[in-house]
């Protein structure tokens, strides 16, 4: 048996789709180009709101995953898992750094600002090492940002969510939802201390809270509730589950985005849950109040770690192409960013991924994708 839940693809690009726009104005800001960065609160809110969404979402996916592992097989594979995790993050990611390291800084046209090259070259043994570690959330916390490898912080956040996730749930064997909880509990926790006066008496208190804040387990923590409520077929699941909690969920993500809501300290946490509604109802059922299983969504989703990965350099190309005609509107950079970043990420998924994707379902226990 395949495990392949056809909606969540869609997700998947519409969490790149929100990361997009919101880099899309960022960077236009950066360059003092007209922008809505400042003028439009949805817009600085979505960029982070795109990164949980998909942590919620590969928190559900890879806790629904294993536990059907653990069901199936008796236990959990963890070498196998790690292998697949390797050959699916790894290639893209390590092209990337190489990039953004020894080729973009190279380019004058490419430079976000004067001390671009500076940038990548402050502190650089430090962050190769780190880089290469698979830790650029700890050097982003820790020295200045690498442009076209900044947004990679979320890479290793996942990295380390894969590193620990099944270790927790073979361990943790008759207390699953316990131990979600759990986490979600002390993330918390932290994150409050770290938001009060007591961080300045902690040694390197501000990294840590720099840190803290992009290393949001806890919404994964959010996705893998779900995700157990879901395979063990909860009797709260027909409580969450129904076309009435669908329309809701979505109706309410779409409005808080749409004024810019904020909810403090739980932000994130707020947002996750309701993300994670949305995705077991289009797990659960196809009564959805938009349909995201056309295969459209189904190619998007399929290459949309390509799309997270490229686009901070197809905007600035993009932006680049528009100056050189004068014709700087959001009316051609949008639908241009879009195009070039689809463009090569299709390339960058049929000429390099493909190939480590076919090694990871080599390894594969429990069977899933689309493919």
């Amino acid at each position: 048996m395949k495990i392949f839940f056809p909606h969540l693809n869609g997700i998947r690009f519409i969490a790149a789709f929100l990361v997009i726009v919101h880099h899309i104005e960022q960077v236009k800001h950066i360059l003092n180009l007209d922008s809505y960065w400042e003028s439009v609160p949805a817009i600085e809110l979505i960029g982070k709101l795109g990164v949980v969404l998909f942590f919620v979402l590969s928190g559900f996916l890879i806790t629904y995953l294993l536990l059907e592992e653990e069901k199936t097989h008796s236990k959990i594979n963890i070498a196998k898992f790690y292998l697949r995790r390797i050959l699916r993050i790894w290639p893209l990611y390590f092209i990337i750094v190489f990039l953004a390291f020894l080729v973009w800084p190279h380019f004058e046209s490419l430079a976000l600002s004067h001390d671009h090259s500076t940038s990548v070259i402050t502190d650089l043994l430090p962050k190769i090492i780190l880089f290469a570690l698979i830790l650029p959330n700890v050097a982003l916390a820790l020295y200045s940002p690498v442009p076209y490898a900044a947004h990679t912080w979320s890479i290793g956040t996942e990295e380390q969510f894969y590193l620990m996730w099944p270790l927790l749930i073979r361990l943790f064997k008759k207390y699953k939802m316990i131990l979600m909880i759990s986490i979600i509990l002390i993330y918390i926790t932290i994150n409050f201390i770290l938001n009060t006066d007591l961080v300045w008496t902690i040694s390197h208190g501000k990294q840590i809270q720099s840190f803290w804040s992009m290393f949001n387990i806890d919404c994964m923590a959010i996705g893998g509730v779900f995700a157990i409520l879901f395979h063990k077929k909860s009797h709260l699941i027909k409580l969450l589950v129904s076309p009435f909690v669908s329309y809701l969920s979505v109706i309410t993500a779409a409005l808080l985005i749409g004024f810019g809501v904020r909810f403090g300290l739980l932000h994130n946490e707020v947002y996750a849950i309701i993300f994670g509604l949305i995705i077991l109802n289009f797990t659960a059922t196809n009564r959805t109040i938009i349909r995201l299983d056309y295969p459209i969504f189904n190619f998007l989703g399929n290459i949309s770690y390509g799309l997270y990965m490229y686009h901070p350099i197809c905007i600035m190309t993009a932006i680049q192409i528009c100056k050189s005609f004068g014709m700087m509107s959001n009316w051609i950079l949008v639908p241009l960013t879009f195009s070039l970043t689809i463009l090569l990420a299709s390339v960058s998924y049929y000429t390099i991924e493909k190939y480590f994707l076919r090694w990871k379902n080599k390894f594969a226990i429990v069977k899933s994708g689309s493919h």
